[in-house]
C-alpha cells in the first residue's frame, strides 16, 4: 500500500474507532508498517488539517476530533452524479483514487432517497477511458509531490531514448488530453516537461526537493487554473 493509500485508511480507522480512539501499535500492525512510521502518518495528517487528537499512558491512543467526519450533505442527484462522472472522467488525473473514496464517502451519507435517485441517474452516464499509467508510477509521483521529495524515473523521450533522471516535482499539468509532471531534472539541470504515460518507472527517494517554485514553470496559457477553482 502507498503512503496517500495508507493516510486515507487510517484517517478511516480513526473516524470508524470514534471516541474509544486506536493505538499507534494496533495501527501499525493494521498496516504492517513500524509504529514509528504511523507517528510519522499521523503528524502528515494533522498538518494537512485532519483534526486528530491524542491521550497518553495506557489505554490511550489516537482519534478523530469530533467534526473531523463528514455530516449528511445536501446534494441534488444531479450533483452527485456529477461528482461521479467527472471522478471517473479523469481515472489517469493525479490522486485519482483518493478523489474515489472522497467521492464515496460523500454518497455514503446522502439521504437514502438521494442517494437512490442519484444510482438511478448514474446508470444513465457511461464513461470509457483510455488506459492509464501503472498505479504504482502514479502513486510514486503522487507521493514525491505530497512530501516534496525527489523522485527518480526511467523515462523514455519521443525519439525512443531512455534515461533515468531524478526530478524535484514542482507541479502536475493537464494539456491536450496528457497528463505532464513539471520538475527540476537534475541531469539537464532546468525544468522540463515529463509525459507521465512516458515514464516507465518511478520512486521516491529520500532526498528533499530544493525549494523549486511554481513561479519558475512560467506563466500558465490563458485558459489553464489551479484545480482549487478560485
Amino acid at each position: 500500500m502507498k503512503r496517500t493509500e495508507r493516510l486515507h485508511a487510517l484517517s478511516e480507522m480513526l473516524r470508524r474507532s470514534g471516541n474509544r480512539g486506536c493505538s499507534a501499535e494496533r495501527m501499525a500492525r493494521e498496516f504492517g508498517v513500524s509504529v514509528r512510521t504511523v507517528k510519522r502518518d499521523l503528524d502528515a495528517l494533522e498538518n494537512s488539517g485532519t483534526p486528530i487528537w491524542s491521550r497518553p499512558g495506557p489505554g490511550g491512543g489516537y482519534g478523530l476530533a469530533s467534526g473531523g467526519s463528514l455530516p449528511p450533505v445536501s446534494l441534488s442527484p444531479a450533483q452527485a452524479v456529477a461528482l461521479m462522472a467527472a471522478v471517473s472522467a479523469a481515472s489517469d488525473a493525479p490522486y485519482a483514487d483518493l478523489a474515489a473514496a472522497g467521492v464515496r464517502k460523500i454518497l455514503d451519507v446522502l439521504d437514502p432517497r438521494t442517494r437512490a435517485r442519484a444510482d438511478e441517474l448514474a446508470s444513465r452516464v457511461w464513461v470509457n477511458t483510455p488506459p492509464t499509467s501503472s498505479r504504482a508510477i502514479r502513486s510514486a509521483l503522487e507521493e514525491a509531490m505530497a512530501e516534496q521529495r525527489v523522485a527518480r524515473i526511467r523515462y523514455t523521450a519521443k525519439d525512443g531514448a531512455m534515461t533515468t533522471r531524478d526530478v524535484e516535482p514542482i507541479l502536475f499539468a493537464s494539456t491536450s488530453g496528457q497528463w505532464y509532471l513539471v520538475g527540476w531534472c537534475r541531469l539537464r539541470d532546468g525544468i522540463r516537461w515529463f509525459t507521465v504515460s512516458r515514464i516507465e518507472r518511478a520512486s521516491v527517494t529520500a532526498m528533499a526537493c530544493t525549494g523549486h517554485t511554481v513561479e519558475e514553470v512560467g506563466e500558465p496559457p490563458a485558459n489553464a487554473r489551479p484545480v482549487h477553482g478560485r
